[in-house]
């Protein structure tokens, strides 16, 4: 065992003699290893960013919570229903069977804390000379205290004055200084649509929750919305949030059964009254639990692809060390055949190669996971500056399979031009020029 050290060793010693001869060649065969683990540190860093970055959006909207919305029936269950039905949802089909019974029902379920129904639509919002098309994002009471958003001026609307059909409003951020300008809006009296309203309350600046900016909106009871501006009695959407979030699927398939019995849709015995979506539903329900479940999913799958793209750029940097490999065995032909000469094993001169490669290969990656940590880090602190919720990791997976990549690389590409050094016929060596 120590004999295989010393000849290992010997290699290595070899090995950084032949660097040092040639440290422009060497340097650009490094490169080309080093871009690939660079990039493959910060494909690794980047999903992670983007996963938490997508986690934060996901969750305020309220960690707690699980939401119902419309869904047209289609003609299949399962996956091939749902494209179905956000086909005629686009096409300008509508679904106006979520009402208020539905949200009663909901709420009388025991792991429902609070809920609230929801409308989101476009009106024109005007106070004096100014003019806007802003989005009404109509809610229930409860909303304030489910949702991430704060009231910087005024209040939020209760309970009571959404019941009465009270004409009050809470205004985003943006669509106040539209208005107003850095004057108050508090008390002040703004038309949504023709209908008179008064402004109660400010919403602190919160930006856009994925692609949806939140302080454009005018905040309206949605019951105030239903009866005196659009004149309907359903709900797009009921957001609940629950006590025990270890009991969502449960709570999940309980408001499946209070919506299918409300709506008499009764599945048939070999659907189950279990299944997420019999086809016939008109409404789909999902946690935040799952919606974040499918976000690592997704997240796992765009890293494979995207590592993937990176191998491209790892087989191109392991074919330099490939030609810098065939060039070092053309140099030292000579040399070779003298040391099978005087005694060198098979073994010998093919680990004296395959240590150059592997040494070339494991530089281009520590080198390129100091770049890829640095670039991440760049990218992470760019992207915090601009507000976002992007925080700076690299995790263990990355370096494993950085370093694990430069190993694979070395041997394999140095291989090849190993074994036929280890074969050149002594004599033959040594007569190369």
């Amino acid at each position: 065992m120590s004999d295989i050290f010393a000849r290992l060793y010997f290699a290595f010693e070899l090995a950084a003699d032949s660097f040092r001869s040639n440290i422009l060649r060497t340097t650009l065969a490094v490169l080309g290893v080093m871009i690939g683990i660079s990039s493959i540190i910060i494909v690794f860093s980047a999903g992670e960013g983007v996963k938490g970055l997508l986690l934060d959006q996901v969750e305020s909207y309220g960690a707690n919570t699980t939401q119902v919305e419309i869904k047209v029936p289609s003609s299949k269950k399962g996956g091939e229903g749902e494209t179905q039905s956000a086909m005629a949802l686009l096409s300008g089909a509508q679904v106006t069977t979520m009402n208020h019974d539905d949200l009663d029902d909901i709420l009388a379920i025991d792991n429902v804390k609070a809920a609230y129904g929801l409308m989101l639509t476009q009106e024109t919002v005007k106070y004096e000379n100014e003019l806007h098309h802003g989005m009404v994002w109509a809610t229930g009471a409860s909303f304030i205290d489910i949702d991430r958003s704060e009231i910087e001026e005024g209040r939020y609307f209760t309970q009571t004055e959404d019941q009465s059909l009270t004409q009050v409003v809470v205004l985003g951020k943006e669509i106040k200084e539209k208005l107003f300008g850095d004057s108050t809006a508090v008390d002040a009296s703004i038309r949504v649509r023709n209908t008179r309203f008064r402004v109660i309350g400010v919403i602190k600046e919160r930006g856009a929750v994925m692609g949806v900016n939140f302080d454009e909106f005018v905040y309206m009871p949605v019951q105030t919305l239903q009866k005196k501006v659009m004149g309907i009695d359903y709900f797009t959407n009921i957001i609940a949030e629950l006590y025990d979030m270890s009991l969502a699927d449960d709570t999940n398939e309980e408001i499946r059964r209070v919506m299918r019995e409300n709506h008499d849709i009764d599945p048939s015995e070999e659907i189950g009254e279990s299944m997420w979506d019999t086809g016939q539903d008109d409404f789909r329900v999902a946690s935040m639990a799952e919606i974040v479940e499918i976000f690592d999913e997704m997240s796992a799958v765009l890293t494979v692809l995207l590592l993937a793209l990176v191998a491209i750029s790892l087989v191109v940097g392991g074919v330099g060390v490939m030609n810098m490999m065939y060039v070092i065995v053309g140099e030292r032909t000579p040399e070779i055949g003298l040391r099978k000469a005087v005694g060198a094993k098979h073994f010998d001169i093919m680990m004296q190669l395959i240590v150059e490669s592997v040494l070339v290969t494991l530089v281009g990656g520590v080198v390129g996971i100091v770049v890829g940590v640095l670039v991440s880090f760049a990218i992470a602190y760019s992207a915090s500056a601009q507000g976002y919720a992007w925080t700076f990791s690299v995790p263990i997976a990355a370096y494993l399979t950085a370093i694990g990549f430069s190993l694979l690389f070395g041997v394999l590409f140095g291989l090849y031009p190993a074994q036929k050094a280890a074969k050149l016929d002594p004599i033959e060596a040594m007569r190369h020029e």
